[in-house]
């Protein structure tokens, strides 16, 4: 038995399933998150990636099957504790007031409040706004700011939370490339504090740079489960993204590169640009297996 496999999970899916209009989303699923780790959900669109995370975090009630926290049914836990215990970052970056950037980040801190922790609330604020690139805004109004911009800000308010979970839906869906980068990189902090992290992503390459684990869903179902070299296999991707991909190394950094195999499909031709530009043509590293 693995070393993993003999830890208590922090947070835990057992068989759930959610059916919404006759459709099920998802079927029968099992989740672990460990302490110390980031857990990338993937999968293509419709898969359940966004229902699963909904679940662990307490917000999407399912047909069967339970969620466990600590040991503890999710269905057990009082609203208060649970908002510091785990913090959730929806897609949907929205506040229905014209709020400045670091009213909606001190909105982190208000399950602490009236607790010896929100001594602190001042100094969170501002550590975690530090973290996001999102300071120079704070006196901005939320619904000001761009999409890439918004998500910042709400990755700044869970953050405040201080919570030993951290979920987030698509947190690097619109943010430019720093930003994305930047992003990850909190939640593999967070993770290597000893808290336990599970993203959402549809970038490949960015859950297999960032993640330890990788859970792949289809119609569902965990379709596979493992480190991301074990899941971003060329056969398993193409078969659940109905995309022929390659997937090769990096040869800097080693990092796991995944793109669309376009050999055979027609498109403009480039080799006069690549030419005139100075650019060699690409070197196609071993493909994985």
């Amino acid at each position: 038995m693995s070393a993993r496999a003999e830890r208590t999970p922090v947070l835990s899916a057992e068989a759930v399933t959610v059916r919404i209009g006759g459709r099920v989303l998802l079927d029968a699923v099992d989740l672990d998150v460990h302490a110390g780790e980031v857990l990338a959900l993937v999968g293509p669109n419709g898969a359940g990636k966004s229902t699963l995370l909904g679940v662990v975090a307490g917000d999407t009630v399912p047909e069967s099957g339970r969620t466990v926290l600590d040991g503890t049914d999710l269905r057990r836990w009082r609203l208060g504790d649970l908002a510091r215990r785990r913090a959730l970052l929806t897609q949907a970056n929205a506040v229905a007031f014209p709020f400045t950037v670091r009213e909606v980040v001190a909105m982190g801190r208000a399950p602490w409040a009236g607790r010896p922790e929100d001594d602190d609330d001042e100094v969170v604020i501002d550590e975690t706004m530090a973290a996001t690139d999102t300071t120079h805004m704070r006196l901005r109004t939320f619904p000001t700011l761009s999409g890439g911009e918004k998500a910042r800000v709400s990755l700044s308010r869970a953050l405040a939370q201080r919570t030993g979970v951290l979920l987030l839906d698509e947190p690097t869906a619109a943010v430019d490339l720093r930003h994305q980068e930047i992003v990850l990189e909190l939640a593999r902090s967070v993770a290597d504090e000893g808290g336990a992290v599970v993203v959402v992503l549809h970038d490949l390459e960015l859950a297999a740079a960032w993640s330890d684990r990788m859970v792949m869903l289809s119609g569902g179902r965990v379709r596979a489960e493992g480190a991301p070299a074990e899941v971003l296999t060329p056969e398993l991707v193409e078969e659940v993204y109905q995309q022929p991909v390659l997937i090769h190394r990096h040869p800097v950094t080693g990092d796991l590169l995944v793109t669309p195999d376009r050999r055979g499909f027609h498109r403009p031709a480039v080799s006069d640009h690549r030419a005139d530009a100075g650019v060699s043509e690409p070197v196609l590293v071993k493909e994985v297996s």
